[in-house]
């Protein structure tokens, strides 16, 4: 059965839960526009429309997890993308928690995904209107899609038994730290530290995919805002604001 920690509810946060629905994050902003005020998850057994970043389907076979936590003027509308950040450290420390021995074969990627061995496990997704925040969360429990462009895992298929009932009880009361320290984004400096030592190591060769455009280089973290720092190998330092990282080749060193 589908449920919250107990510290969760005691501070006030609620539970709507489906066998099946559209999409958790639709039925979050719909629920807001006729003047629904979070917090509230809304969780689903199963998803007919889900979807992922820039419109892409989300496969969503029962016995995964599929949640959207719904916040009302989460912060300035500036500092929402954070959330990002948030969510993901949330289902980060969520699964570790769930399962220990997973914990060292866990990775973070820009901007909001959970890697496990290097395959996609989780996906975050954060939508708006007005003042009111979606917070979608997708947690590959027993299945994951075969034809992806990242590999995706599950937990199952890592090793772990645990059911989507479990892990939500550890990702709301996980989520409700994870909010705590970030202040309503005057913590994301403690957000931005936590999860850089989460994600991929300093010096990582990567792809990141805008568009059409395809680019690859070294990842050197992230800036005080979030966006994506990768080193070119003649030195120089991008910023990106938006994109999809895939895995490429290490790069040559540069000859000097």
């Amino acid at each position: 059965m589908m449920r919250l920690a107990p510290p969760v509810r005691a501070a006030g946060v609620r539970l709507v839960t489906y066998d099946a629905i559209g999409s958790t994050n639709a039925a979050a902003l719909a629920r807001a526009r006729r003047g629904e005020r979070g917090p509230l998850w809304i969780v689903a057994e199963r998803q007919t429309a889900g979807r992922g970043r820039h419109g892409r389907a989300w496969a969503s076979e029962p016995g995964n997890l599929y949640a959207t936590l719904l916040l009302s003027e989460a912060a300035p509308s500036p500092r929402a993308p954070e959330l990002a950040f948030v969510a993901a450290l949330a289902v980060y420390d969520a699964v570790a928690e769930a399962v220990p021995l997973l914990a060292p074969r866990l990775m973070l990627k820009w901007p909001n995904d959970l890697l496990c061995d290097g395959a996609k496990l989780a996906g975050i997704l954060i939508e708006g209107e007005g003042t009111a925040v979606a917070v979608g969360i997708g947690v590959n429990c027993r299945h994951h899609p075969a034809a992806t462009s990242y590999p995706a895992t599950d937990l199952f298929a890592c090793g772990a038994q645990v059911s989507a009932d479990d892990l939500m009880d550890t990702l709301s009361k996980c989520m409700l730290d994870r909010l705590h320290q970030w202040q309503r984004g005057s913590g994301f400096s403690a957000i931005r530290h936590d999860w850089l030592a989460r994600a991929h190591p300093r010096g990582t060769t990567i792809g990141v995919r805008i568009g059409e455009r395809e680019m690859g280089g070294r990842y050197e973290g992230i800036d005080d805002g979030g966006r994506l720092l990768l080193r070119w190998a003649d030195g120089k330092l991008e910023t990106i604001s938006a994109g999809d990282v895939f895995p490429v080749s290490p790069l040559p060193d540069a000859v000097s």
